[in-house]
């Protein structure tokens, strides 16, 4: 049996198909991005899932689409812990990126990753191509969770939110200097933390403001990790993520100007990766990527 998952940094999605590509169950653990979490912990969400549990010693390969997996330290340490916590199985780690290819095209394109993090790659119908390499939530990730996040608290602090909108934003997070700055420096995964606070824009009807900061995030995202490929103007432009998916028509204003095709939009790559499992390993066709 094959175990497939995408994982970010707040949810990682499982998918366990049966040799014959049927699906045997999926399931959702949180976040297993090695790049923020420590060993200790990636264990422990692992253990911490039944179905995951119930299967462990039938699994013969996993299959791991990841943040935080595309430099060599981070992968390796989470493809050890997979090897130990599915202990007959052969284990592939890679960025998550791949997933994305895999979820929006077989053909030449632009792939853009909009979640708790950001990313963006050109894949050439054989290889992905990296022009920009990710700094992270810090300083990269335009238009990320953790972007609008930290846009929010700022506009928040700074008194630049309409204030109906800062009185529901108070109703739904302790926004206290103290539990935002302990969150953030003392404690663990501040880019996961600082994406909840996006869920308030895209959960809530769409006012004016969250427009506006949707739109000016998309905006820098499309100029700093698009336009940076010479071949922008001339492949589609694809979206993963359900940021993307639910800002569809900020995306495709923001990219007019610019004369850019957009491609698929796709909220969970994970349908994608069945597919290509489906149509190119199990079936036994070449894999490009």
């Amino acid at each position: 049996m094959i175990l497939l998952a995408d994982g970010g940094s707040t949810k990682c999605d499982w998918i366990l198909l049966d040799n014959a590509g049927e699906i045997v169950f999926k399931t959702r653990t949180e976040g297993l991005n090695p790049a923020v979490f420590s060993k200790p912990l990636l264990e422990e969400r692992l253990r911490d899932n039944k179905e995951l549990a119930s299967y462990k010693t039938k699994i013969d390969t996993v299959h791991f689409y990841g943040a935080g997996c595309g430099t060599d330290k981070p992968t390796e340490m989470l493809t050890k812990v997979f090897e130990n916590y599915f202990p007959n199985a052969a284990v592939v780690v890679k960025e998550d990126m791949v997933a994305a290819v895999y979820a929006a095209t077989t053909e030449p394109g632009i792939v853009c990753i909009l979640g708790t993090g950001s990313n963006s790659c050109y894949f050439n119908g054989d290889e992905i191509e990296m022009t920009v390499d990710s700094l992270g939530y810090i300083l990269m990730d335009e238009a990320s969770g953790n972007y609008f996040g930290k846009r929010l608290i700022r506009d928040y602090y700074y008194k630049r939110m309409p204030p109906e909108v800062a009185a529901e934003f108070e109703k739904r997070f302790d926004l206290s200097s103290d539990t935002i700055k302990e969150n953030l420096y003392k404690k663990e995964n501040p880019n996961t933390y600082l994406a909840s606070f996006a869920e308030f824009i895209f959960t809530s009807e769409r006012n004016g403001y969250f427009y506006k900061i949707i739109t000016e995030g998309i905006q820098e995202f499309v100029e700093t990790r698009v336009l940076c490929f010479p071949e922008a103007q001339n492949v589609p432009v694809h979206f993963i993520g359900s940021i993307a998916y639910f800002s569809e028509d900020i995306i495709r204003a923001a990219v007019w100007p610019y004369h850019l095709t957009v491609g698929n939009i796709v909220r969970r790559p994970i349908d994608g990766i069945i597919d290509y499992y489906r149509n190119d390993v199990i079936n036994k066709k070449p894999n490009k990527v």
